[in-house]
């Protein structure tokens, strides 16, 4: 079900599982100023789905925007083949079969270039590129700041206990999943640079103010 979370802005969070653990997982829908949409992290497409998206709007372009959040691009590109698909470094070899248009960096596309900033987070293993919607203030990540200690499945809030996940971006896997400190600190400090307010997480409660110190405090660690 798409749930307004800011102006022009929805998400649609469902269960999932990664390596068997529930983590669940969240796509987000912004509404461009020219009234297509962009979908960030693509959920699968059923009828429901299908028909809340259309009243939205042409869906215009969608991301895959990390090297784990890619399983139902396949099934949006048989049912919108006029959107734009982009997807971050690496994922054009591991998805072979699927035909993206574009390998994501730093660079906006124009598509949603009026509408989105991005930065190509390249020093976290995940390859993941993050987005910033200026109009609501909206930081939209992936894997970057992962909070489970919140979910409600026991089993997952014992995970995240023994890994130390007891809020977003924190735990003792996290400097694992960095390749570069330094490269990643730079790049963090370009995305505290937003104006950020609320914080699509894909795995985690929603945030909908102070996500500015939520980022800070989750890489305050490099």
């Amino acid at each position: 079900m798409l749930t307004p979370f800011a102006e022009d802005l929805w998400t649609d969070t469902r269960p999932a599982r990664f390596f068997g653990l529930e983590t669940g997982s969240r796509m987000t829908v912004v509404r461009l100023r020219g009234g297509g949409l962009f979908v960030h992290s693509p959920v699968a497409l059923d009828d429901e789905t299908r028909a809340q998206v259309d009243a939205l709007g042409e869906v215009r372009a969608v991301v895959a925007p990390s090297l784990f959040h890619h399983l139902h691009v396949g099934a949006w590109m048989a049912a919108y083949p006029k959107a734009l698909y982009a997807g971050c470094p690496g994922l054009e070899w591991k998805r072979r079969d699927l035909a993206f248009h574009r390998v994501l960096g730093d660079e906006t596309h124009p598509v949603w270039r009026d509408d989105l900033e991005q930065v190509y987070l390249s020093a976290r293993r995940e390859n993941e590129v993050d987005f910033f919607h200026p109009r609501s203030r909206t930081f939209i990540c992936a894997d970057a700041l992962i909070n489970i200690a919140g979910h409600p499945l026991a089993s997952t809030r014992f995970v995240a206990r023994v890994l130390g996940n007891n809020a977003p971006g924190r735990g003792w896997l996290e400097p694992f999943m960095v390749r570069d400190r330094k490269l990643c600190r730079r790049q963090v400090d370009r995305m505290l640079a937003w104006d950020i307010h609320g914080v699509v997480l894909a795995h985690g409660p929603m945030i909908p103010s102070g996500g500015h110190e939520v980022l800070r405090h989750g890489y305050g660690w490099l």
